[in-house]
């Protein structure tokens, strides 16, 4: 008999079978890192297996909205979301986010996503992780401009990018009469370069405040930082 693919949580359990891209440490970080708690509206876009959605109804009291344009994924997480304790509160919405985006009158509080992120590379060989992982899906600027249309005044919007995009990104935020407010540089490593980058991203012109998070002092032996940071999440920490 075939294993079962589930990633269990402290609070929650994460079925990975059907969406292409499976719980991991990208995801993990943003959930845990974004700032929700005084959310009252939340859009998670791209929540492919919902992830990220449950980590913040873990932590917040808000009404969540998951975008997701694959259907075995928006269905898996569907059914991740009616398990959890927060099924009245998590809801997913089957749709291409730019598509959303034009439609939608909603505002909202906070805007989460782990976004696609092969920009330049060649395209997946698996057309489904492939969509899930590569910006010919959605688009940087096509992201940040329908995030900053669905944000609240006062909203935030968190990412999580490979560092590699860091000026691009930059360009297009402050094109969309956004700053940053936070920037947290994440290292696989102590003392290793920074692979990835958490992004806090508000309307207007804001100073930014950068930081630096390292995992792992060996392997398998955690920071006392990223211990902090995940172990509401993580069973073994």
């Amino acid at each position: 008999m075939a294993r079962e693919k589930v990633f269990r949580f402290k609070q929650f359990s994460v079925r990975h079978e059907k969406s292409a891209m499976k719980v991991g440490t990208d995801g993990v970080l943003l959930g845990a890192w974004a700032n929700a708690e005084c959310a009252g509206t939340v859009l998670d876009i791209g929540t492919g297996t919902g992830l990220i959605a449950l980590m913040l109804a873990q932590r917040c009291n808000a009404k969540i909205t998951a975008i997701e344009i694959d259907d075995d994924a928006a269905e898996e997480a569907d059914e991740n979301f009616a398990l959890s304790p927060w099924g009245d509160r998590l809801s997913v919405v089957k749709s291409d986010f730019v598509d959303f985006a034009e439609s939608c009158e909603k505002k909202f509080d906070v805007i989460v996503s782990n976004p696609p992120y092969f920009v330049d590379s060649l395209e997946c060989p698996d057309e489904k992780r492939g969509k899930a992982r590569h910006t010919s899906s959605l688009s940087f600027e096509n992201l940040i401009y329908g995030a900053v249309k669905l944000l609240a005044e006062s909203g935030h919007i968190y990412l999580v990018t490979p560092i590699e995009v860091e000026a691009k990104l930059d360009s297009i935020i402050a094109d969309n009469e956004c700053s940053v407010t936070h920037k947290v540089y994440v290292c696989s490593v102590v003392g290793g370069e920074p692979k990835r980058v958490l992004w806090e991203i508000a309307k207007g012109v804001n100073e930014c405040e950068c930081s630096r998070l390292e995992i792992e002092k060996e392997r398998h032996v955690y920071t006392d930082d990223y211990i902090s940071l995940t172990r509401e999440y993580y069973l073994k920490m």
